[in-house]
């Protein structure tokens, strides 16, 4: 099987997962009505007076990925852990990047899904008005590149721990920062613990509105590396020790096969006398 024939199982085999739990439809819900009732109701789209989702929609999405990508990336591989799954999964005849862009993709296409699913605003948009819908397809593009940022970052959280709880936590943590980055209060306590050329490209490139799509895909291939080299070293360790286990099963089995030899050998003894 060539790399492309094993992520395209092991995508299949996520997608699966999610929409063989109320996971899915729970997050696809509440997706769609946060992006309803905040583009309608709080974005102030009708009074606005203008065909654009700029403001009143896209504004909102790094505040809806804040809670819910986390919770889609929670359990990629800490549910692995807890199921002790990953053991199997890391000695099959994959590679361990293999197996990461699998679980990666998957989650991403469900994002895909879910963002996909909310074109009756554009509808609508289209209705009342005539906007500019390659700024709109601009938009959607954005914000799936910056899904999958927030969805890097919550598998690399995914990877590190065994709690999905505590994956949660610290992704939203991490994403909060990211979104924050650009603001004063941030600025400032950044120059007082980092050297001023960290402070200066932080700075730069989060105060660049226009320039964030290709900043979320150098996070996404980021932290892609991030897991492939922790899972590297964890696949070394899981060798090491399925190879322990194995030999304490032939030794196990060994044993018992002793056993039911002598115990019908004693048994045939018994008969004979």
């Amino acid at each position: 099987m060539n790399a492309w024939t094993n992520i395209k199982t092991i995508t299949k085999r996520e997608l699966g997962a999610y929409f063989s739990s109320p996971l899915a439809y729970v997050f696809i819900v509440i997706f769609l009505l946060l992006c309803g009732f905040f583009t309608f109701f709080i974005g102030g789209f009708f009074e606005r007076q203008e065909a654009s989702l700029v403001r009143p929609f896209f504004d909102w999405h790094p505040w809806f990925y804040l809670f819910l990508v986390p919770a889609v990336g929670m359990r990629l591989w800490a549910e692995e852990r807890r199921v002790g799954t990953i053991e199997l999964l890391l000695t099959m005849p994959i590679t361990a990047w293999q197996a990461i862009v699998g679980k990666f993709l998957a989650s991403w296409l469900f994002l895909a899904l879910a963002l996909a699913l909310t074109f009756p605003v554009v509808i609508s948009v289209n209705y009342l008005g005539h906007p500019d819908n390659g700024v709109i397809f601009s938009g959607y593009i954005g914000s799936w590149l910056m899904a999958g940022a927030y969805l890097a970052i919550s598998c690399i959280t995914s990877a590190m721990t065994r709690t999905q709880v505590v994956s949660f936590i610290i992704s939203v943590v991490v994403c909060l920062f990211l979104i924050l980055a650009g603001f004063p209060p941030v600025i400032n306590f950044l120059q007082q613990i980092a050297p001023a050329g960290f402070v200066d490209m932080v700075t730069y490139s989060f105060r660049r509105v226009p320039k964030r799509c290709h900043r979320f895909a150098g996070f996404n291939f980021l932290s892609l590396g991030d897991r492939l080299f922790a899972l590297h070293h964890q696949r070394d360790f899981t060798h090491s020790s399925s190879g322990l286990r194995t030999f304490h099963a032939k030794e196990t089995i060994r044993n018992h096969s002793l056993f039911d030899r002598r115990h019908h050998w004693d048994a045939g003894v018994g008969d004979f006398v």
